[in-house]
């Protein structure tokens, strides 16, 4: 199976069963809320939204790849768990660069939408729009 088939089903199975051997063991990792080094950190990142979102889904509307380069855009969504449980939803895209080896050396993701727009969802009840 190739880059893009394991990147489709890791989508289709976000947050569970993710394949983490196609990352760098340094990959480098950079969105909106979180910016660091490692495949061991990409893990706990991901486990804890597996923890603690409810229902979480990660829907993928495009792929496509330019030599070493993927881009996927897609929607997240999720409930968070608090007492009248706002279901969240942001839309972007990731920007993948991929080393000699076909391994991710860098995972990159922007949101069409401000952190603001995503904090204010939980209050409001409306879903950001780009």
């Amino acid at each position: 199976m190739g880059i893009l088939e394991i990147l489709e089903a890791d989508y289709r199975n976000f947050p569970r069963n993710q394949t983490y051997r196609i990352y760098a063991e340094d990959v480098y990792f950079k969105d909106p809320l979180n910016e660091f080094r490692g495949r061991g950190r990409y893990q706990q990142m991901i486990q804890f939204i597996n923890t603690w979102f409810l229902d979480p889904n990660l829907e993928l509307h495009q792929i496509q790849r330019t030599d070493n380069q993927i881009r996927t855009d897609w929607t997240l969504s999720w409930t968070t768990p608090l007492p009248w449980r706002p279901r969240i939803v942001i839309s972007g895209w990731s920007e993948l660069q991929l080393d000699h080896e076909e391994q991710i050396i860098s995972h990159v993701d922007y949101w069409h939408c401000s952190r603001w727009d995503v904090l204010k969802q939980h209050f409001s009840g409306k879903a950001a729009t780009p």
